[in-house]
């Protein structure tokens, strides 16, 4: 019998790592520590720390990338997040992150893989809908002078 579903949304925050190399945009995606799935660095809203610096902190302790994060978001999407005995439905909104530095060790670099790639490699590797929406939205939009 399949775990119950929460029927709340919880909030989450995330980053969307960003980078110009030799005029092209890559963004970084990391792996989840439970399953292996590529996503973006995410996590819990911090009290007292906005959301768009919740999400930069996100990417540093997760895939060792120091930016500067944009106050307005990307967008959102949903998704389910496996429990030991539910699954919770979570909304994540998502902040551009422009990549000034990447760490040589960080928080959690042995718990995650770390991958640069172009948003439309981004967008076939992710699983979730909404954020795959996301990607393939943003490669019809985004030009190397935006990273």
């Amino acid at each position: 019998m399949p775990p119950p579903l929460s029927p709340d949304r919880l909030p989450q925050i995330a980053a969307l790592p960003m980078r110009k190399v030799e005029g092209r945009v890559e963004v970084c995606l990391v792996t989840t520590r439970e399953t292996g799935r590529w996503t973006v660095p995410k996590g819990w809203p911090m009290k007292g720390v906005p959301d768009h610096r919740a999400a930069a902190i996100e990417a540093e302790q997760e895939a060792g990338v120091i930016g500067k994060p944009v106050k307005k978001p990307l967008g959102t999407f949903d998704y389910w997040k496996r429990r030991a005995d539910r699954f919770d439905l979570v909304r994540v909104t998502v902040y551009r992150l422009k990549a000034r530095k990447i760490l040589a060790s960080w928080k959690e670099m042995a718990e995650r893989q770390v991958r640069w790639m172009s948003l439309d490699d981004a967008a076939t590797v992710v699983d979730e809908p909404g954020l795959k929406a996301m990607l393939h939205g943003m490669s019809d939009t985004v030009t190397a002078g935006e990273a």
